[in-house]
């Protein structure tokens, strides 16, 4: 079942700021009605399943090769926006993608941001998570 955005969170629009409305965008990836069409939408559905706590959702678009056995999220944490930077292949052509972002959160009174080139490949005919780079 997937999750809605929680409280806070406008309903109008996704988590992942495209533009488009959560049921128009992330949603239906996040509940496995369809799938991701480019890295950069697999990239946003996952800035989306943190942002709505959507473990499975990460874990199942996560590549095997490099997925953990489990997943903690911290729930103190809020992901409230998210820049896409730089996005190299992950076409509905390609096999390879690299996506470059800027998530920020709030836990709190603070506030912070996740700066990541995150990489991704086609297996088994579909998107997934491979690893990336924090700087």
């Amino acid at each position: 079942m997937t999750r809605r955005p929680r409280d806070g969170v406008r309903p109008d629009r996704c988590p992942c700021l495209s533009g488009l409305t959560f049921d128009d965008c992330c949603a239906p990836i996040l509940s496995g009605q369809r799938r991701a069409g480019t890295a950069e939408a697999l990239m946003r559905s996952r800035f989306t399943a943190f942002a709505l706590g959507d473990r499975d959702h990460l874990l199942a678009s996560w590549h095997p090769r490099t997925r953990p056995e489990s997943l903690d999220l911290d729930d103190g944490l809020q992901w409230y926006r998210l820049d896409v930077e730089e996005i190299s292949g992950g076409s509905p052509f390609d096999t390879t993608g690299e996506v470059t972002f800027t998530a920020y959160y709030r836990t709190g009174a603070a506030r912070g941001t996740l700066h990541e080139c995150s990489r991704f490949e086609r297996y088994d005919g579909r998107w997934v998570y491979v690893d990336g780079v924090v700087s």
